[in-house]
């Protein structure tokens, strides 16, 4: 009887902690996995910013920390160093030379530049103008204004001097390093003509400061930004980089239904959630919806790669000294993430 007492408590415990047991290991199993997301506060970050809002991340078993940085150069940066999981930005030759050492891979788009979608403006001051800079074939000889060497206006103007025949190092490259500058620099006339974001070009047109001559979307289209992570991510915690992938990839055919629709001339249609998804940029920009609205660039709906130009930006900048002989194209893109990449080379 003893025995069987013993043997009956004993049996008591085991039940109680095993259903004490059984919550915290539900509780454990639910809990979201954290990840952080390097970003620069522009609408071309758009998917991840619906994705956070919209729970996308959440519905994954993720936990989404947005880390925000200032300068496109500073994601890869962080990414590299393990201070971000993942980096969504415009390509530039620092990314190049990163991705290159094996730090980086490319795995979905981010952001084209595309006919018809005003994202970079090119544009002249009003005595340039009148002193004969009116196309973007008066550019060599020129000052142009840009935030940095290697940066994605630098290869917007690489791509516009071979579409029109000029030697790119006839033009005079003056970095500027932030759009502030830029524009005060443009203002005082010590530049003939600068790149300029969708915002910026409209606020110094309306300022009667110069007038806009072209737009890099309708001149050179190219993939301008992506979405990547480390190769240490890829190795050991695929299941979460698929997972990340998944709910970015809905943030995107949102941003797509809402924001790149146009009927058959041509011209913008307020998609699916229109104001619902500017309202969401426009909070995480901290900028008025109307403004946001004047630059939305176009998103692929399936994360796409164009994967061709890509190959093209780095040979680009090896060609101009900005990245390294070894930096080799097919090493630093992943495309098992996402399907239908197109102009993938043989």
């Amino acid at each position: 009887m003893i025995r069987s007492l013993f043997a009956a408590l004993f049996a008591a415990v085991v039940v109680t902690a095993a259903a004490q047991a059984e919550p915290l290991q539900l509780a454990q199993a639910a809990a979201p996995t954290p990840v952080s997301i390097g970003v620069l506060r522009l609408s071309s970050s758009g998917p991840i910013f619906i994705a956070d809002a919209r729970g996308y991340f959440r519905e994954e078993g993720l936990a989404p920390e947005l880390k925000f940085f200032t300068a496109a150069q500073q994601v890869p940066v962080a990414v590299t160093s393990g201070d971000a999981d993942f980096g969504v930005t415009g390509l530039t030759a620092g990314f190049f030379n990163l991705a290159g050492r094996g730090a980086l891979r490319i795995i979905a788009s981010q952001s084209r530049e595309e006919p018809g979608f005003q994202l970079v403006a090119y544009m002249v001051t009003n005595q340039a103008y009148a002193g004969g800079l009116t196309s973007l074939r008066d550019l060599p000889g020129r000052r142009i204004g840009m935030t940095t060497v290697g940066s994605t206006f630098h290869y917007s103007l690489g791509l516009l001097a071979r579409k029109y025949s000029f030697d790119l190092s006839r033009v005079t490259m003056v970095p500027l390093q932030q759009l502030p500058n830029m524009a005060a620099a443009f203002k005082g006339g010590q530049v003939d003509a600068i790149l300029a974001p969708v915002t910026l070009a409209r606020q110094l047109e309306a300022e009667s400061a110069g007038r806009i001559i072209g737009w890099v979307g309708d001149e050179t289209p190219w993939q301008l930004g992506a979405l990547f992570t480390s190769p240490r991510m890829i190795e050991q915690r695929r299941p979460v980089v698929e997972r990340f992938v998944r709910a970015y990839l809905r943030g995107a055919a949102d941003y797509n239904r809402a924001f790149n629709q146009r009927d058959a001339a041509g011209r913008e249609v307020r998609g699916d959630n229109y104001a619902d998804m500017i309202a969401i940029l426009a909070r995480v920009l901290q900028q008025p919806a109307e403004r946001v609205a004047e630059g939305l660039p176009f998103v692929d709906a399936q994360g796409r790669l164009n994967v061709q130009d890509i190959y093209d930006q780095v040979t680009f900048w090896q060609a101009n000294g900005q990245a390294g002989r070894d930096v080799d194209a097919r090493a630093i893109v992943d495309l098992s993430f996402v399907q239908g990449h197109f102009n993938v080379p043989r």
